[in-house]
């Protein structure tokens, strides 16, 4: 089953795509991915994207309009790739959160937009959407999905391993034993760093490209200390979070908070350095020896840098080497829960996101013809393998 996994991350910056061969032999499922590629947004529609998110007020024709737009701008995605790479049996759409709903340390809602009936029209191809609200139902955070992706990748380690995710937001996947996991968000890795670099126009991508504007500048510790209080550190898993918590107007208020006077440059070094403390701090907290990582954070040097000289007993490897290249590792993970989904069983792991029971994810939009599912397996792959042309 040829499946088109699509998602637009917590850094808002485009779509990223992952076509993924899936052939079950045994209870071993294989992925072959067969086609990557990452889409920008416009500049006009992300300037609206990024208008519309929290704290900002906005309103139902603005969402309504984004929901239309951004819809449209994953169809045109997905038909890129079926016309780059051929046809595939399921699209798979996370879409763009604009907003996750947490109270009390309870997730209690979730909104990505996105409509997948442009994709639907556009490909004729079945479409999974809405993803993650119905592990919320079921008592979860509807996050980190990526956990079930995570949990069959990291199976055959040994140790204590890791999966560690630098998007927007960073999350984490421990593994404790062969079926012994548990993950959340640890907070921001990304996302205060784009906001900085785009409010105050350091870069014309809206990000601190190979982590420059990073290392020009110094960890200013009376900021970082006050960045480092926020209560979200000191909640217990699982728990998500997202820019609605760590929004754009967070890093000025922090300043403000901590009474200093920072440098662009500065400010970006102490975001970068936030995520390496509280990132390192988890990581050794949970005696974790092997660190998978994954997301846009990877290719930034100082980050990565960072976070070695901080584990010095940890080994950091790349996703790449696990067949899940780092930048589209989240997609294939929305590929894996397409298939799963197909094939009526839960695509969730209750012990990452805290649901009370595996769900099977999603609602379907169907294509062009009558919706036709392969026939329901009766048990979950206790194995995956993936690997890339």
């Amino acid at each position: 089953m040829r499946v088109l996994g699509m998602i637009s991350g917590t850094s808002h910056d485009g779509i990223d795509v992952a076509l993924v061969d899936f052939t079950l032999t045994g209870d071993t499922l294989r992925g072959a991915v067969a086609h990557t590629a990452s889409t920008p947004y416009p500049a006009e529609l992300r300037k609206r994207l990024a208008a519309a998110l929290p704290p900002a007020a906005t309103s139902l024709a603005e969402v309504c309009e984004l929901d239309t737009l951004i819809g449209q701008e994953f169809a045109a995605a997905a038909a890129a790739s079926v016309e780059a790479a051929g046809p595939v049996d399921l699209v798979v759409s996370h879409g763009q959160t604009v907003y996750h709903w947490v109270s009390g340390g309870e997730a209690l809602g979730t909104l990505q937009i996105g409509q997948p009936a442009w994709i639907a029209e556009r490909t004729g191809v079945p479409v999974l959407s809405d993803v993650r609200i119905r592990d919320i139902t079921a008592g979860g955070h509807g996050a980190p999905l990526v956990s079930y992706l995570d949990g069959l990748l990291l199976a055959g380690l040994g140790g204590t391993p890791a999966a560690l995710n630098l998007g927007g937001i960073a999350n984490m996947t421990v593994l404790r034993g062969p079926s012994d996991l548990y993950a959340y968000d640890i907070g921001p890795a990304n996302a205060l760093i784009d906001a900085v670099v785009a409010a105050r126009g350091l870069h014309p991508a809206g990000y601190d490209e190979d982590g420059r504007i990073a290392a020009s500048g110094t960890v200013d510790q009376r900021l970082l200390a006050v960045l480092l209080e926020d209560p979200y550190y000191r909640l217990a898993p699982p728990k998500s979070t997202g820019k609605e918590h760590f929004h754009g107007d967070y890093p000025a208020r922090a300043v403000a908070s901590a009474g200093v006077e920072v440098s662009s440059a500065d400010l970006v070094a102490t975001l970068t350095e936030l995520t390496v403390r509280t990132v390192a701090r988890d990581v050794l907290a949970a005696g974790v020896d092997t660190l998978v990582a994954s997301g846009g954070g990877c290719r930034n040097p100082v980050l990565m840098d960072g976070l070695r000289a901080a584990l010095p007993g940890v080994r950091v490897l790349p996703s790449d080497e696990f067949g899940a290249p780092a930048d589209d590792k989240e997609a294939i993970a929305f590929a894996l829960i397409g298939w799963c989904t197909a094939h009526g069983l839960p695509g969730s792991a209750p012990a990452g996101t805290g649901a009370r029971a595996p769900r099977v994810l999603g609602s379907l939009t169907p294509g062009a013809g009558p919706l036709s599912l392969p026939t329901p397996l009766a048990a979950p792959p206790k194995a995956l393998t993936l690997s890339t042309p």
